[in-house]
């Protein structure tokens, strides 16, 4: 009964979220467009099914993958554990012991990237836009990697409990400089990558990731030290993207090279 009470909460709650968009499509439709709107019964149970669905989100959320994430946390970062694996028993633990964590966290980072459904779509449509150019795959799993690697430096920063600015300030030089670097067609795709990588499934759980690790690990502040993941999630994708890039154009430019070499002799033979 708790569930339920909760899921038509959550139902509730959605409804009154969702209620300002209608409004605004609706009157923008008749007032300033001044038409009827197409498929009004489609478009009225598409909205339904979308105000059930976040509700039914959110509870999923809140049920399974932020206690989940705490529990991880918790239990990557309990003592026993670490003294187990590191083999430092009795001594004072270093952010090296707490490499299991790393590994976690680069693991989801890379795997609920790899199943943002956002980040599936933007691939298709890059692809499709390219000419095949952009392959989806090899899209994908670019995001997914910088994700990985981001959430777990992220992670790396909670446990030192080093400034979040410091790292935000490198990772955006880093990405000045790329930028300057990569093909123009790349640039726009990498800076969107960061977008749809926080999307609906990467951002609960790394969030409870953060806020259990830094509830797991003495001396962090859940509010100080907890949050900040996201950023690290949003910006590496740009900085792989970007490498992705600038590797494909390389491998480009070395293909070329390769072809032009082989005709020389040709049209050598044929002169002489």
């Amino acid at each position: 009964m708790d569930l339920i009470r909760d899921s038509l909460v959550f139902i509730w709650d959605s409804a009154k979220d969702v209620a300002p968009i209608v409004i605004f499509l609706f009157a923008f439709q008749l007032f300033v467009i001044r038409a009827r709107i197409p498929n009004l019964g489609r478009i009225l149970v598409g909205f339904v099914f979308v105000i059930v669905g976040l509700g039914l989100f959110l509870v999923g959320l809140e049920q399974t993958l932020f206690p989940l994430g705490r529990l991880m946390a918790q239990q990557l970062t309990n003592p026993d554990f670490l003294y187990e694996v590191s083999g430092h028993i009795g001594e004072t633990l270093v952010w090296q012991d707490f490499y299991w964590v790393y590994l976690f966290a680069a693991a989801i980072g890379f795997s609920t990237t790899l199943a943002e459904p956002a980040l599936m779509a933007v691939a298709i449509k890059a692809n499709s836009v390219s000419g095949g150019a952009i392959g989806i795959w090899g899209l994908r799993v670019a995001v997914a990697i910088g994700a990985g690697i981001g959430v777990a430096l992220g992670c790396y920063r909670i446990i030192t409990g080093l400034p979040l600015q410091h790292f935000i300030a490198a990772g955006y030089l880093l990405v000045i400089v790329q930028t300057a670097m990569a093909p123009k067609m790349i640039i726009p795709l990498a800076y969107d990558s960061g977008g749809v990588t926080t999307s609906t499934v990467t951002v609960p759980l790394i969030t409870a990731l953060g806020l259990g690790l830094a509830e797991a690990v003495p001396g962090r502040s859940p509010l100080l030290d907890g949050f900040g993941l996201v950023a690290f999630a949003a910006l590496f994708p740009i900085i792989s993207v970007l490498a992705y890039g600038q590797l494909a154009a390389r491998k480009q430019e070395r293909s070329r090279s390769t072809d032009q070499n082989r005709e020389l002799p040709e049209e050598t033979d044929h002169a002489l």
